[in-house]
């Protein structure tokens, strides 16, 4: 079975995000990683893995089995789950603008 699927985006119709470090596109991968592009273009990938599986992953919890990992979808440019958990999209950009991943740790 594969991990790949296509997802929603933006909630609101017509409302599209245009800031250069919010999310375009987004791809599950396997092993709780997603690949993400940029309105500017700028893509990399995002490493889920060491914050889900942490001993104490707060409401990434949920995101521990894959089927629901996989229904991330976009949410005005940022990465978000049913259940609220979402990710800021600056944050994965200045990590991806400087190489290529970024790595989401418990902290």
């Amino acid at each position: 079975m594969s991990c790949q699927t296509a997802t929603q985006t933006n909630q609101a119709p017509g409302v599209v995000p245009s800031a250069p470090w919010r999310v375009r596109d987004l791809k599950v991968l396997p092993g709780w990683q997603l690949s993400v592009t940029f309105n500017d273009g700028l893509g990399g990938t995002v490493d889920m893995s060491e914050l889900i599986n942490s001993p104490v992953p707060g409401i990434f919890a949920a995101l521990r089995d894959p089927l629901y990992f996989a229904q991330t979808y976009l949410d005005y440019g940022a990465v978000a789950w049913p259940n609220g958990a979402d990710i800021a999209p600056e944050a994965m950009y200045e990590a991806i603008r400087q190489t290529g991943l970024w790595k989401v740790a418990d902290e």
